[in-house]
């Protein structure tokens, strides 16, 4: 399935429909002389490695397969390693979120970054793997400093209580049009990301702006099940479980004070990156009880649904 994805996508057309794509390819063939690393670029390791493709004249099809590789074969090795008993499960929920597909084709430097991040939580276990991981994913886009932050911050903190309560304080800001934070932000973040939070851009690649009842919707799936899962059925909830919810709501939160940005899907993405783990790991890996296959049938199937519409209906043309 994965290697079907990395084929599929990495060998599409060049075409305007995914727009960073029309402007990868065009840049390959700017690159001319011997290619030396440069340490003195935004993203380290893509950066670099865009370079080498262009120095060495490899094509786009190359390249664009190659980053569908990583995007798709790293996905599938942390669902795997994850939830070794229902792999196939895990990987078609990743594959049927809303974002996988765009981050695939369009924001495909921060699709990498967050498949090697889940990777990394995957090892969580073993810090000889986690931290190069962590690392690897930041210098594919650099805004996964965000992630490792509030990463670093679950790790420290873990009162679950307290997250949830920072979402719903988030949530209001939101609902009264409160923008002081995102000006902070950008105030905080590098002239790109400044561009995004700061300067209205016609070229953002989400066409509705203002107050998003439907990524709030789709964002609170996985936080719905979370909280039932802590304060309705009481489970006794593994380490591992509570540090990715408090990580999910954390960096959803911080989205929600950012969210009348221009680019707010790409912001939202560094919670969504997480939205497939965070939604089945209750079901699949916590004692949620024998019908769990058939709630997590039906979660499943929401969260498909919502993704079809999305496609199909919200945003048809």
């Amino acid at each position: 399935m994965a290697i079907f994805m990395t084929i599929f996508v990495g060998l599409r057309p060049v075409d305007a429909a995914f727009a960073d794509m029309v402007g990868y390819d065009a840049g390959l063939s700017e690159f001319y002389g011997k290619f030396h690393f440069d340490w003195n670029v935004q993203n380290k390791i893509f950066d670099n490695f865009y370079a080498f493709f262009g120095t060495y004249n490899l094509g786009g099809n190359l390249f664009f397969t190659t980053i569908a590789a990583i995007y798709f074969l790293t996905a599938y090795y942390a669902m795997k390693r994850l939830f070794p008993n229902d792999i196939y499960i895990a990987y078609l929920v990743f594959l049927g979120a809303f974002s996988t597909f765009s981050y695939g084709t369009n924001g495909m430097k921060a699709g990498m970054a967050a498949s090697i991040f889940l990777l990394a939580l995957a090892y969580r276990d073993k810090l000889k793997v986690c931290i190069p991981l962590l690392l690897i994913s930041w210098g594919f886009h650099h805004s996964m400093h965000l992630s490792l932050a509030a990463f670093a911050l679950t790790l420290i903190y873990k009162n679950s209580k307290t997250y949830f309560l920072f979402w719903f304080v988030c949530f209001l800001l939101a609902c009264f049009h409160v923008t002081s934070f995102q000006e902070w932000f950008g105030g905080l973040t590098d002239e790109k990301g400044a561009g995004y939070l700061l300067v209205e851009n016609e070229e953002s690649d989400d066409t509705i702006k203002g107050f998003r009842f439907d990524f709030i919707l789709y964002s609170a799936m996985p936080i719905v099940v979370g909280w039932y899962a802590v304060y309705r059925k009481g489970l006794q909830l593994s380490k591992f479980y509570t540090c990715l919810l408090n990580l999910y709501l954390t960096t959803n939160a911080i989205w929600m004070l950012c969210m009348y940005a221009s680019f707010t899907n790409r912001i939202a993405y560094l919670s969504w990156q997480l939205y497939p783990v965070v939604l089945i790991y209750p079901f699949l890996n916590e004692d949620w009880g024998e019908k769990k296959y058939k709630i997590l049938g039906t979660v499943a199937g929401l969260h498909l649904a919502f993704t079809l519409f999305m496609t199909w209906v919200y945003y048809a043309d």
